[in-house]
């Protein structure tokens, strides 16, 4: 059985080697990474579990380019991740956002967060993928009373959605992806968008309109979600309007508005780092940001030439941690020993 990542108790005052901001894929492998060096961590993520965006966004989505797993979904890595940390105990702290970073004056920082933890340690991680996010809403009359009930930002399970009609509104990847997905569970796809020309692979793009013309998918194009029909937060229909002012209503019980996410680095922008177009600068040989002791990794790291990808991630981690070291434990040499050799508590 896989371990799950237990919540420490909000509030309280800890003490540990390292803080690791974001509980993503990039920010687990750095735990993991971290007590390879034995170094104990701590792990703060504004989401109620671990994951990321890989479980908030996308976690029925499958990812190939895993070394080792030519395909894997979404969920299933961040819990082989989670599987990974295991063996070093860390500390989560979920549902809560750091909010200050201070020097303690001993060469270590205070971390307080929105629930009222403090956490005391020697270095910081900084894992937050592309910052706090959240997703743009669509500006419609009654949708608060909808959110959660019969309007979502997200798919958790396909199977939520079996035997409904929904409408899926935007014109990107994310809503292309679950239009072929859903197709294949859903009673009915409508699929809003304002033009006929979607951001998305072009090869699903071939998909979803080959769905169209077999009926299993009706294109509402050029059309734009104009207001909710239904009571108590359950819909009966999604009012769609043309450019013309022309409307429809379509018969439906759900709506997933894909218009992407909007995202902001909080707190972390008024940490004194130097920044790179809303990411944080590091050296790409050390992970380092402007700020000693202050690490980044992922999405939210910027250094020149960097590639975007998760396994890039992976290695930023490692790098961070090596790097971590000698502030957790100054003057101790570091032994590299690769895990074959080494091994991991309890193996």
């Amino acid at each position: 059985m896989t371990p799950t990542a237990k919540t420490t108790p909000p509030g309280g005052k800890h003490e540990t080697d390292v803080v690791v901001i974001g509980a993503g894929p990039c920010g687990l492998f750095a735990v993991f990474e971290c007590g390879m060096l034995k170094m104990r961590c701590h792990v703060v993520d504004v989401l109620e579990a671990a994951g990321g965006q890989c479980v908030a966004l996308y976690p029925e989505k499958p990812i190939f380019d895993i070394p080792a797993w030519p395909r894997i979904e979404a969920s299933e890595l961040i819990d082989k991740l989670v599987e990974q940390a295991a063996p070093f105990a860390p500390a989560y702290h979920f549902d809560q956002r750091v909010e200050t970073l201070a020097d303690s004056g001993d060469g270590r920082f205070v971390l307080t967060t929105s629930a009222g933890t403090e956490i005391t340690a020697r270095a910081v991680i900084v894992a937050g993928g592309v910052g706090a996010f959240g997703p743009n809403r669509p500006p419609l009359a009654g949708l608060a009373e909808h959110e959660g009930k019969s309007v979502f930002y997200l798919v958790s399970r396909r199977e939520d959605f079996r035997d409904r009609r929904v409408v899926i509104a935007g014109g990107g990847d994310s809503a292309v992806d679950w239009a072929l997905s859903l197709a294949e569970v859903a009673e009915k796809i409508y699929v809003v968008h304002r033009r006929d020309k979607f951001r998305a692979a072009p090869e699903n793009v071939d998909r979803m309109k080959a769905l169209a013309t077999s009926g299993k998918v009706e294109m509402v194009i050029p059309f734009q979600l104009a207001g909710l029909k239904g009571d108590n937060g359950e819909l009966s229909a999604v009012t769609v309007s043309s450019l013309s002012g022309e409307t429809r209503d379509l018969a439906a019980d759900r709506l997933l508005p894909f218009f992407g996410l909007a995202t902001n680095l909080g707190p972390i922008a008024d940490w004194k780092l130097e920044l790179d177009t809303h990411r944080i600068a590091v050296a790409p040989d050390s992970m380092t940001s402007s700020r000693d002791g202050i690490y980044a990794v992922g999405d939210i790291a910027h250094y020149p030439g960097k590639l975007k990808l998760m396994l890039t991630g992976f290695a930023e981690a490692a790098l961070a941690a090596h790097s971590a070291h000698g502030r957790v434990h100054p003057g101790e040499a570091l032994h590299f020993e690769y895990s074959t050799s080494k091994g991991v508590p309890g193996s």
